[in-house]
């Protein structure tokens, strides 16, 4: 493979990025990687809607590729941001590692362990193989898979970390954690709010406590009337951790008054939380609003590892972690008992 930019006409040294999914949370990075960003070229986009394909491109100066497969294999597309869904996530994962291309892929990894193992044996095969951007030596630590956890990258939830990392206050003991969206789409399933949405406090607690999800129950509550049929939410997911915390998530993606993320750790000695940490102490309108600077840093983060610069954010690893604990998770809430995490 070429070094990033050389196929970037008229952007000598810039990396030319391509997002795959410009719904939602692609669009935001699209949008980051055209205007913001040193180092970047967004060269183009794909889309199952060609027709927001065709506008998002318009508005941020990129072309359109047909497909993701077309993408990932275009000449001048060094890196790709994945902003899929889920059940496409690996086909393009190992298409992008197959080519020797960097890919962030939003979370999920992808939506089985089984699935994850594969794209961590294809990354572990292109790295042996030397395929790695920028034409760099395979080094300790080099990576060609990102997982969008944004979480690790927003100021509160790091401080947090960093507290707890000091070790002054003790060992933890307990997380208490809530997940709540005012509304989501038509079509949203049970198996989602593990899958979707409660992942992302899969990956704080292992982040949060340097630790690993030994064992998970999903408990049932009554179902709130403002979802369909067959919706359960909320959802209290309880975990153990192989150290023995007691880390317990709320799920309600129906709670109609906004956006609440709350984390709180109760350690030996002390508590430390996310308003103590920074985080806002009301609810904001959505994620964007909530993790804007996440986004933004997660994504910077990204591109300077592709520039040289150490890799940063989650791993295939942590996918695959998270995954292991999502498929646990989605077998309690059919089972109604505790599972113990592979």
């Amino acid at each position: 493979m070429s070094p990033p930019g050389t196929g970037t006409a008229g952007h000598a040294g810039a990396i030319g990025i391509g997002v795959v999914g410009v719904g939602g949370v692609g669009r935001v990075h699209a949008e980051r990687l055209a205007g913001s960003l040193p180092m970047t070229r967004l060269v183009a986009v794909a889309d199952r809607d060609a027709g927001r394909a065709e506008q998002v491109a318009a508005r941020l100066g990129a072309r359109v590729e047909p497909d993701a497969m077309s993408l990932i294999h275009a000449p001048d597309i060094d890196a790709v941001l994945l902003a899929t869904p889920a059940a496409d996530h690996e086909r393009d994962l190992l298409a992008c590692l197959a080519a020797g291309k960097p890919v962030f892929c939003e979370k999920p990894l992808a939506p089985t362990p089984a699935a994850c193992e594969r794209v961590i044996d294809a990354e572990r095969r292109a790295l042996r193989a030397g395929r790695l951007a920028a034409g760099a030596a395979v080094l300790p630590g080099a990576r060609l898979v990102t997982v969008g956890f944004m979480r690790r990258f927003d100021p509160a939830y790091q401080r947090m970390r960093a507290t707890l990392s000091h070790g002054r206050l003790g060992a933890p003991l307990l997380l208490h954690a809530v997940h709540r969206n005012a509304t989501v789409p038509a079509g949203y399933t049970p198996e989602m709010l593990i899958l979707d949405t409660a992942v992302h406090e899969f990956d704080v607690i292992r982040w949060l406590l340097d630790d690993e999800v030994a064992t998970v129950r999903v408990d049932r509550s009554r179902p709130s009337s403002m979802g369909p049929p067959g919706l359960i939410d909320p959802l209290v997911v309880v975990a153990t951790t192989r150290a023995g915390v007691r880390a317990d998530v709320e799920v309600f993606v129906r709670c109609q008054y906004g956006y609440e993320i709350r984390c709180e750790v109760v350690a030996e000695r002390g508590v430390v939380d996310l308003v103590g940490s920074g985080g806002p102490s009301r609810p904001g309108a959505d994620y964007h609003e909530r993790f804007a600077d996440a986004f933004a840093a997660e994504l910077r983060a990204w591109v300077a590892g592709l520039a040289g610069g150490p890799p940063l954010g989650a791993t295939a690893a942590d996918g695959d972690a998270a995954a292991r604990i999502t498929a646990a998770a989605a077998s309690s809430l059919a089972s109604g008992s505790a599972v113990v995490v592979d």
